[in-house]
């Protein structure tokens, strides 16, 4: 039974998470090099592309092998014997007529492509820790004004239960009161289970699933001040640098190669070739060693090359619309985040700021009241001040993710704006 209560213990100490140390957001962004599932993904696939490149440089490559049959003849003097054959076969294509320079084109474009798609997945990856980054600090913040105001709604239960008891104060009154103190309560405890799983989702973004961070550094977010080009400027870098629109354009020229190598199997072969043989019964017609080249003309091959040249142009052409509404997309996607950029600089710090200039004012009264103890809502006052803060942050940090989003859609190549300074 003990040995059971052990193990027991020891799983869950195993599966309960480690909490780290204080965390900052450059140390947070430096994992997006781990090894995360999508990372691995996106370099599997480049793998696999750099291995097909391989394979199409192979197919000039020299090749050796060893053949041979075991058999026997009926001479004319009514005697079987054997007449046994063993080669080496040394061969070496020397001309393909396309067919290998256009598969290692496209095999070329292959591995420009996924190249292309992990650097997008490096930048979705970015992007995420980020906005788990600021999540967790959001928590924090919401969770210090709910804990505030539950102090302060507890304060008057206590209160209420007093007067109620004296008969100062109706029963349905009571209960209203201490409603209100629950709902603040229940608000509190989600709260609290927010800062936690906020914690765990950005331990899973960094990858590093069982290290959840204990206390999160505050960033400078100094990026939030840089000028941005016009829609115009940004639209054109995007379709210029955009990785998945990179990665989508050398697709397309790969099946443009893959189509050409398919079509060139109508062409003709020539390869050298170089043969040392063994054979059990001699013949002034054999050579023991020969050299040679071959030349082939393909005459007729059916369906087949037509039907790989059909696929390959049905693949491309879902490529290209894949393409085309990509375009489509990055356009309204840049256009929205130009907008909730301007947004959030001409009028949400704005307001924010109002907001807390605001706060801070009536904090000040209610500190002055509370000393003259003419109200109680002292505690209220500072839980609105919390808030306050909250959207003010809330900004910073939606001004930060759109502008790691304008990043992202250029590839990191934003234009330069003229008269900003640097």
């Amino acid at each position: 039974m003990m040995r059971a209560a052990a193990c027991v213990l020891l799983a869950w100490a195993l599966s309960a998470p480690v909490w780290a140390e204080r965390l900052t957001l450059e140390a947070a962004l430096a994992s997006v090099s781990a090894a995360h599932p999508d990372r691995r993904v996106a370099e599997s696939e480049l793998a696999v592309a750099r291995a097909d490149r391989e394979q199409a440089g192979s197919r000039q490559d020299f090749n050796l092998f060893l053949d041979g049959s075991l058999r026997t003849g009926h001479r004319p003097d009514g005697d079987w014997e054997p007449d046994n054959i063993g080669r080496i076969v040394a061969r070496k294509s020397l001309l393909d007529f396309g067919r290998s320079s256009q598969a290692i084109a496209a095999a070329d474009q292959e591995v420009v492509a996924r190249q292309a798609a992990l650097f997008n997945v490096e930048n979705l990856r970015r992007i995420d820790i980020m906005a788990r980054y600021f999540d967790v600090l959001m928590a924090d913040m919401q969770y210090a004004a709910d804990n505030e105001l539950m102090a302060v709604t507890y304060v008057s239960w206590d209160n209420a239960r007093k007067r109620f008891e004296v008969g100062q104060i109706s029963q349905p009154e009571l209960m209203r009161i201490e409603a209100t103190f629950q709902d603040v309560r229940e608000r509190r405890y989600a709260s609290q289970q927010r800062m936690s799983s906020t914690r765990q989702k950005l331990a899973h973004a960094m990858n590093q699933p069982r290290v959840f961070p204990s206390e999160l550094e505050e960033p400078a977010l100094k990026e939030n001040a840089r000028a941005v080009a016009d829609f115009n400027m940004l639209l054109a870098a995007v379709m210029r640098n955009n990785p998945r629109v990179l990665a989508l354009q050398a697709q397309v020229a790969a099946m443009d190669g893959r189509i050409a190598a398919v079509r060139a199997d109508r062409n003709p072969t020539l390869d050298a070739e170089v043969i040392g043989a063994g054979y059990s019964r001699s013949s002034n017609t054999r050579d023991d060693l020969s050299a040679g080249l071959v030349f082939t003309i393909p005459l007729y091959q059916g369906a087949r090359v037509d039907a790989r040249v059909a696929r390959e142009l049905a693949q491309k052409e879902r490529v290209a619309a894949e393409l085309e509404k990509l375009k489509l997309d990055l356009s309204e996607s840049l256009y929205t985040t130009l907008q909730e950029i301007q947004w959030l600089r001409e009028s949400g710090r704005a307001a924010a700021d109002k907001q807390i200039e605001y706060r801070d004012w009536a904090l000040e009264r209610a500190r002055a009241e509370y000393e003259m103890e003419m109200k109680t809502s002292l505690g209220a006052s500072m839980a609105d001040t919390q808030l306050a803060l909250l959207r003010r942050k809330q900004v910073e940090y939606r001004l930060a993710l759109a502008l790691a989003r304008l990043d992202a859609l250029s590839g990191g190549h934003l234009p330069p704006v003229e008269g900003a300074k640097k």
